[in-house]
């Protein structure tokens, strides 16, 4: 395998992570440069790790992937990003005395939450369960094209987050709601890229 299909394959793997990135980014409060870099590790992280495992499980359990790694990817980007817009709505309720106030609760549901974090590394990555297991029958050593993986990743999620800390900014209180819809369609989009119920819907 070539350095460009490397990348290629490096960057695909890591567009998934890197929206969900942004959404985290809008949702993320911290000006620590640290947690950017935490947010970043967990994305790449799994998505380096998932393909690693795949290789092992072998075509076993090829079909068993293949058949649920789209599901749980919806269902858990589908909670989280609902999780997100219900807690923006619930905000918009709360009758704040002043803009102080509201910013300190917006802050106190938007700080680096690990477990949340690491569902949302997992749902972007476990559709690579499935990839590693094409990696085995295709003699591809699998530790360099993960490690590629795991450096891509790192860094668009890194930009991911800033790019979303930006764009918190400027939407200000629809960010969070934003980042939530975002969320699902991205739940969606990969739920339908494995059954097409879109197009069968509508055909």
């Amino acid at each position: 395998m070539g350095i460009i299909e490397l990348i290629l394959i490096s960057i695909g793997h890591a567009m998934d992570a890197f929206a969900v990135s942004i959404c985290k980014g809008i949702k993320m409060t911290s000006k620590k440069t640290w947690h950017i870099i935490v947010i970043a590790l967990f994305f790449g992280g799994f998505q380096m790790l998932m393909p690693i495992i795949g290789w092992f499980l072998g075509i076993r359990f090829e079909s068993y992937i293949k058949s649920i790694d789209h599901w749980i990817a919806f269902f858990l980007l589908g909670f989280i990003g609902l999780k997100m817009i219900f807690e923006a709505l619930e905000s918009n309720k709360i009758d704040f005395k002043n803009e102080a106030e509201k910013n300190t609760y917006m802050q106190s549901i938007a700080t680096i939450d690990n477990k949340e974090i690491l569902v949302l590394s997992i749902a972007t990555s476990i559709d690579a369960l499935a990839v590693g297991v094409s990696f085995a029958f295709l003699s591809i050593s699998i530790f360099p094209v993960c490690f590629s993986i795991f450096l891509i990743t790192l860094i668009v999620c890194f930009l991911g987050v800033l790019i979303g800390k930006k764009l918190g900014s400027v939407f200000k209180n629809y960010a969070q709601i934003v980042g939530g819809v975002i969320l699902v369609f991205i739940g969606i989009s990969i739920l339908n890229e494995h059954t097409h119920f879109i197009s069968k819907f509508f055909y």
